[in-house]
């Protein structure tokens, strides 16, 4: 094998190994959200029983649950502009 050969060889791993910790911390990314959903709606679910002043409390505890979710999904989008300018 020739020194370019195992320069490309190397060069080529060392891009696979990138994508593969982005990936990862992809997954990581997509189940945090479900907790940090989660989480929320538990904390507005009993801050809204303390103040006793909503009618509905599980479903105006959903609110502000749509509202972190839909800011949390949009980083993912910001995040593969990111990769993307990585990349370059």
């Amino acid at each position: 094998m020739s020194d370019t050969n195992l320069e490309t060889e190397i060069k080529n791993i060392k891009a696979r190994n990138v994508r593969v910790e982005l990936d990862k911390n992809g997954r990581l990314l997509g189940r945090a959200d479900f907790v940090f959903v989660f989480l929320t709606y538990i904390v507005v679910v009993i801050y809204s029983f303390t103040i006793q002043k909503v009618t509905n409390v599980f479903l105006s505890s959903l609110v502000p649950v749509i509202g972190f979710t839909l800011s949390t999904l949009s980083l993912r989008f910001v995040r593969k502009i990111w990769e993307k300018r990585i990349k370059k």
